[in-house]
């Protein structure tokens, strides 16, 4: 079997923490494009409108492995690399801080608010836990090793070097970290806890929420009541054993318990501007593992709080 040799290194450097779009010419064997500035239309006019695409190359947004820009004119040639930076945008910033619970030459651990993406995706790209840390820290390398939901705060691993990060990567495909959240809801005495939940669970493309469906089990999630807190509610320990979209809000939904200020569940809310007076009460509070440079078992555990408020 051939192997695709390695695409080289962005010309361009990082812009407010964000790497620039690598684009491969695919192989066109019906000859659809004769030039870059068709293809690039094709290929993005649909989200940005090929107005926008002819401009950008006008102006020289794209360019190639050397650093030079590409004129939109110039002829098509399957397997060139090109880079360009998206117009980002226009983003309400977060106003809570990534803490910095641990860092070494290899990792940084860090306490992710709520209401910031771990990464760019969507209408979040410069308002990301990586695309802060990359500016704050100096590391433009950094990447995360997994991924934890925006609405959810709490610990996200961070690999430094781009070599180490494929390893820290299996850890979690592995189901070889140890992970312990914590979540605020009603206090139901009537739910007998605590529970191992097992069930199916698919998030469809186009829908907010995930949902459990019939079928063999892809999600299991240990839950314990941890504590009573005043009107009504109550602490809980999660421990999943999988990591499914949404999973231990929709495990908590089917006990009865949905967790404080869910904007999914038990019912999908409007989508409107943030209440950031009201995040979701769910905290990744404990990640524990090997490490696979060193052998060392590493326990972290965040610095936030809940506030346990209705």
């Amino acid at each position: 079997m051939r192997r695709r040799s390695k695409a080289p290194s962005s010309p361009l450097p990082q812009r407010d923490g964000v790497d620039a779009v690598r684009v491969r010419l695919p192989e066109d064997p019906e000859g659809l494009w004769g030039t870059v500035l068709e293809h690039l239309v094709a290929r993005y006019g649909g989200a940005v409108g090929a107005t926008r695409v002819a401009e950008m190359a006008r102006e020289g947004r794209f360019v190639g492995a050397d650093g030079r820009a590409v004129a939109g004119d110039e002829p098509y040639a399957a397997g060139r690399h090109l880079w360009f930076h998206r117009d980002f945008p226009v983003e309400q910033r977060v106003p809570s801080e990534v803490g910095v619970v641990h860092r070494d030459e290899r990792i940084v651990v860090a306490d992710k608010p709520h209401f910031l993406a771990t990464m760019p995706r969507g209408r979040h790209v410069t308002e990301t836990a990586v695309a802060r840390l990359r500016r704050e820290l100096g590391v433009p390398a950094l990447q995360p090793a997994h991924r934890l939901d925006r609405l959810t705060a709490g610990l996200v691993l961070f690999v430094v070097r781009p070599e180490d990060r494929g390893a820290y990567q299996s850890l979690f495909r592995d189901r070889a970290v140890r992970k312990e959240y914590e979540a605020v809801a009603a206090d139901d005495p009537g739910v007998g806890l605590p529970v191992t939940r097992r069930s199916r669970i698919e998030k469809e493309r186009g829908e907010l929420a995930a949902r459990e469906v019939p079928g063999e089990p892809n999600s299991e999630s240990r839950i314990e009541r941890a504590g009573r807190l005043e009107g009504g509610l109550a602490r809980y320990r999660l421990v999943p054993a999988t990591g499914r979209t949404h999973q231990l809000r929709v495990h908590m939904d089917a006990l009865g318990l949905p967790i404080l200020h869910d904007p999914l569940f038990p019912v999908v809310r409007e989508d409107g501007a943030e209440d950031f007076g009201r995040p979701l009460q769910l905290l990744a509070r404990r990640l524990e593992f090997v490490d696979p440079f060193s052998g060392e078992l590493r326990r972290f555990e965040s610095r936030l709080r809940l506030s346990g408020r209705a």
